[in-house]
């Protein structure tokens, strides 16, 4: 399939934003023209003050130096996503069928075919609450594993929520305040993304009402009273509140809950009610688009120490951090100024790009949600109790799950005892407790640094440490008492689940 053409920015008529490994935005070429940097071509010569930059611990970037514009990559990719198709009839979604659950500003957003989308100067203001986010050059962990590889972290975890949520619960709050919603309903797993909207709704106005995977709502309580904080009404799902959640309890009394099943759960309230609207915190295309802020400002700040990577690795659940992170780097590579490799690494019990199936599904336990085109283990399919409550849902981001199919990034599973034993690790060294879930990457890329260490290659690793731990410290105790289990996919469930996947035939 052919993908759209691009629709080139009049401000990125001179090409690429990312600098070449010896350039840095203190050197004369380095200029910019509008709102984003221009590069002037030349040729390839050290730069005595990049490299002596690169001994930095943190690499900054000013306020005024923020990107000013979100990324969306479908327009440079080979071939474009198959479409979402509707619940009932299979035929591609339209933008009026949508509107009952999202704003059309969102919307325009899920379905354009531009590669760059103005942020309004509202969002920018909150952005710069915590943005740009800090890149770390991870001296003491690369000292502490005896690694020739220069490892880079992009951390998240500054923002009000702690994590990279808030990047997408702002530009989904304001869009939906500016026409009329009163409310928000949605779900959330640890509970980042629903402390993330809950803080949004809290700065425009909106009422908030979160349905929390009821696993981690009992594991994490504090994330409940966080939401509450700041305004939100939090239920652990299955519910009481909703049918499909009363059905779903008179089946399975003790059912821990899945992200699908508490979007089932935020989708039938906000389709009943005209007032609200439903806000997601992965997966769709403007989800991720709003993520790429990180991306950006991580080509800046690299470019400042005149860096490229070789390997990017990122956790991935439903996939919006990852291509938050990965998605300006796949642009790069696909213009051929780079050639990182790109890694997503899952768990092992919820693997859905290394063990799902390519295919239309649901992205919600009871089917009320567009079918998508992802890799999935079935939209029935209850997860296993993880740490890592974020990386708990059946499916990819359908545009995630088109790159890896057309081979332009990798994936790999990590138990998660590796993840938390690298997890100390880390924090014993750069002093940061992580969330469960980017332990996943943080194990991925000190695997990477060992391995540099038995060649001698000295390759610069980059990873995406997209919140802080310090309401998982539950998780870390059960760690640390010998207590923590690995668990892997049952094989017989998925097998069961992958069956009950709609057919739809060709698309």
């Amino acid at each position: 399939m052919s993908g759209p053409s691009r629709q080139s920015s009049p401000l990125l008529a001179t090409g690429s934003l990312a600098l070449p490994p010896s350039t840095c935005t203190c050197c004369p070429s380095f200029q910019k023209l509008g709102r984003r940097p221009q590069r002037i071509h030349q040729a390839r010569v050290p730069c005595a003050q990049a490299s002596a930059s690169r001994e930095q611990t943190k690499i900054l970037l000013e306020e005024h130096e923020m990107p000013r514009q979100w990324y969306n990559i479908v327009p440079d990719l080979p071939s474009a996503p198959p479409p979402p198709l509707h619940p009932e009839h299979k035929s591609p979604i339209t933008a009026e069928d949508l509107e009952p659950l999202f704003p059309k500003g969102l919307i325009a957003q899920e379905m354009t075919t531009e590669s760059y989308i103005d942020i309004p100067q509202e969002i920018l203001d909150v952005y710069k609450i915590w943005r740009p986010s800090p890149l770390f050059r991870a001296h003491r962990l690369e000292k502490a594993l005896g690694t020739p590889a220069r490892i880079y972290y992009k951390y998240e975890g500054l923002s009000p929520a702690g994590s990279h949520k808030p990047n997408t619960a702002v530009p989904q709050a304001w869009y939906n305040a500016q026409e009329g919603v009163k409310k928000l309903t949605t779900e959330t797993g640890a509970g980042q993304w629903g402390s993330a909207l809950a803080f949004a709704c809290s700065i425009f106005g909106l009422d908030c009402e979160v349905w929390q995977v009821r696993a981690s709502y009992d594991a994490k309580p504090f994330r409940k009273t966080m939401m509450q904080t700041w305004g939100a009404t939090v239920h652990p799902s299955p519910s009481e509140v909703t049918a499909f959640g009363r059905r779903t309890l008179e089946a399975t009394p003790d059912m821990p809950g899945s992200l699908g099943i508490a979007i089932s759960e935020a989708v039938e309230v906000a389709a009943q009610d005209p007032d609200a609207r439903y806000a997601l915190g992965s997966v769709l295309s403007h989800v991720l688009l709003h993520q790429t802020i990180i991306g950006e400002e991580a080509l800046l700040q690299l470019a400042k120490v005149g860096e490229t990577p070789d390997l990017l690795v990122g956790c991935t659940g439903g996939g919006s951090n990852f291509a938050g992170l990965a998605n300006p780097f796949i642009r790069e590579k696909l213009a051929g100024k780079m050639n990182p490799i790109i890694r997503a690494v899952e768990p092992k019990a919820c693997p859905s790009l290394t063990k799902g199936v390519y295919d239309y599904d649901y992205g919600d336990t009871a089917g009320m949600t567009p079918l998508v085109k992802m890799h999935t283990l079935g939209h029935d399919f209850i997860p296993d109790p993880i740490h890592a409550g974020g990386l708990r849902y059946h499916g990819m981001a359908p545009l995630v799950s088109h790159m890896y199919d057309i081979g332009l990034m990798e994936a790999i599973t990590i138990g998660q005892k590796e993840c938390f034993e690298a997890a100390l690790t880390f924090a014993k060294q750069e002093g940061i407790i992580a969330a469960p879930e980017p332990t996943h990457a943080i194990a991925a890329a000190i695997r990477e640094a060992l391995h540099c260490k038995e060649t001698g290659e000295e390759k610069v690793i980059l990873t995406a440490l997209c919140g802080h731990g310090h309401f998982d410290l539950a998780s870390y105790e059960t760690f640390l008492s010998g207590r923590m289990e690995d668990v892997d996919i049952n094989e017989e469930k998925l097998q069961k689940s992958l069956q009950n996947i709609p057919v739809i035939g060709s698309a």
